[in-house]
């Protein structure tokens, strides 16, 4: 079982949902991003989403742009990114760790190369953003094929014809982005998000993660209530961009962590 599939068996048997959290590799540097992924699993994270920093990206709002800017600045890399997860994998073997960017950095280091690299680091899925299902043979059928989650986003203009081509071959769980637009850019309301993970719920036995818009306990709280968990990326990568302590940045996430598993 792979550690994505294991985290959700062992949530599900105590009746929690999974708190999943995003933050920039490298952001603000590399001992202070390593410090804060380190703690995270101790602040309650269930499952860690890792940024792989790249000059364009097109997804991402104004705060996690900086965010990759502020770690290429200073020399962040694909192998260094790498670097963390085998840093964190000496002292955690059951959190997954979920790598998220885009194709390029990707694509650069060699596809082959970077799966067997990427495996070797202890990373357990792969969210590409702007790589469409009609490209499957790029990345998702060989990371699949490595033993690697290949997770897809589904947004809410992803309508009943476009969505079996979604889930076709994803794998570990389904990332439901709940509002149209960038990361950070607006609220997500549990009302909206509700009729929408129950409907892509009735096609697929994967848990359904809502990421996007969710900034506090309570938010957290009303997300996973109506899902199998949900995602804070903005709002932490904003405590680390205003500066503060790693021990300040995981005292938020614990109270983001709370909300979720309140749930």
């Amino acid at each position: 079982m792979s550690r994505i599939a294991a985290k959700f068996a062992t949530l599900n048997a105590s009746g929690k949902k999974a708190f999943v959290t995003y933050i920039m590799a490298g952001d603000p540097d590399y001992e202070t991003s390593l410090e804060i992924m380190m703690g995270l699993p101790g602040a309650g994270v269930d499952i860690i989403e890792l940024g792989l920093p790249f000059t364009d990206p097109m997804a991402d709002g104004p705060t996690i742009q900086l965010a990759g800017q502020r770690a290429l600045d200073n020399g962040m890399t694909l192998n260094r990114t790498l670097d963390m997860a085998r840093h964190f994998r000496k002292t955690d073997n059951t959190t997954p760790i979920v790598l998220m960017g885009y194709y390029n950095p990707i694509y650069s280091h060699g596809v082959e190369q970077f799966l067997a690299d990427a495996k070797d680091a202890g990373i357990d899925g792969l969210i590409v953003v702007d790589l469409p299902p009609e490209e499957d043979t790029e990345l998702c059928l060989p990371a699949l094929a490595a033993g690697i989650d290949f997770i897809r986003l589904a947004t809410p203009t992803t309508d009943d014809h476009r969505l079996p081509t979604v889930l076709q071959n994803t794998s570990g769980f389904v990332y439901y982005v709940s509002i149209t637009g960038i990361t950070g850019a607006a609220a997500a309301e549990a009302d909206n998000v509700g009729p929408e993970v129950a409907r892509i719920k009735s096609a697929t036995d994967l848990p359904i993660v809502v990421g996007f818009g969710i900034r506090t306990p309570e938010r957290a709280r009303d997300i996973a209530a109506i899902s199998d968990g949900c995602v804070v990326g903005s709002a932490i990568v904003s405590e680390i961009g205003e500066g503060k302590s790693p021990a300040d940045v995981l005292s938020f996430v614990e109270s983001l962590a709370s909300g979720a598993h309140s749930a």
